[in-house]
């Protein structure tokens, strides 16, 4: 006898019912398992404990409403989370960040509909993008920047705009002129947002170890961390931004689960652009993001 259409039949209800009161004992009963039965079963169908795999289920598809500008409690409630601090510290355990820092990079997706045979695929060794863990010091970038929002998804359509301006309104040609310059790499850095989703957003150049940085430019303190670094494929011209966009996606939803790292508080996530996105094709970029290991 085979468990699998049991197991399916279970997942698909799981889905179907994750705003409800959901316990082993009433999920076995369902299938006419005992519980004990029922979480062997389970966990060697799927790798899985029972209620760990409905609590990743509650998380998928509210992370999936995040970036629609929702509030944070509301979804929270929708989805059996009875108060925003064990929603957020639930959120974090799983997606390595928090759900306001979740809502800056990724897009709103809709979970997949759970299939045993993707799950079993899943936990026995999928390819994975594996990033380099390096340790960086404290460095500073002096550029522009702006104020933005990840409400109702501001901060994706302000953020290419910000880039487009500065492309073309002088700025771009007049920094890298400057001889206080360390390189022409440009880094794109998303600095701590407030609780209203806010979060400053700059543009900006590696300087020389103590030279003077002229009026009209701000300077941005990165601390020193560990980071996770990952590049992105190579691709052409527009295809460039959805490569990076899919890299944080994959990020979020595929490696910081199953990594043993979470985001580090108080750091600062940036992409870097260097002489890699020069060329007409193959254009790559590195995204730095600041971790430390799971408790």
């Amino acid at each position: 006898m085979s468990y699998a259409p049991v197991l399916q039949e279970t997942l698909e209800y799981i889905d179907a019912h994750l705003g409800e009161e959901l316990s082993v004992e009433f999920l076995a009963s369902r299938v006419n398992f005992s519980p004990y039965h029922f979480l062997r079963v389970f966990h060697f169908n799927t790798g899985y404990t029972v209620m760990d795999y409905v609590r990743r289920r509650r998380l998928a598809y509210a992370a999936s409403e995040l970036p629609g500008g929702g509030k944070v409690i509301d979804i929270a409630l929708t989805y059996g989370f009875e108060t925003h601090s064990g929603f957020s510290k639930a959120f974090r355990r799983l997606y390595g960040c928090s759900p306001e820092t979740y809502r800056i990079h990724a897009q709103a997706k809709c979970p997949e509909l759970p299939s045993l045979t993707h799950i079993q695929k899943y936990n026995t060794g999928g390819i994975m993008m594996e990033p380099k863990i390096v340790n960086r010091e404290a460095f500073k970038i002096a550029g522009y920047s702006i104020r933005t929002t990840n409400v109702e998804g501001q901060n994706s359509k302000e953020i290419p705009a910000f880039w487009q301006t500065y492309m073309n309104d002088g700025r771009c040609e007049k920094m890298h002129k400057e001889t206080f310059l360390k390189s022409h790499a440009e880094y794109g850095a998303c600095f701590a947002m407030d609780e209203n989703g806010a979060f400053t957003y700059a543009i900006g150049c590696e300087p020389q170890d103590g030279c003077a940085i002229p009026e009209g430019y701000e300077v941005f303190d990165i601390p020193a961390r560990t980071y996770a670094v990952f590049s992105t494929p190579p691709s052409d011209g527009a295809g460039f931004v959805n490569a990076i966009q899919g890299t944080w996606n994959f990020v979020m939803n595929e490696w910081f689960p199953k990594s043993g790292y979470e985001y580090a508080d108080g750091g600062v996530d940036f992409e870097l652009y260097d002489e890699r996105v020069m060329s007409e094709t193959g254009k790559v970029c590195d995204i730095y993001i600041p971790v430390s290991k799971k408790g």
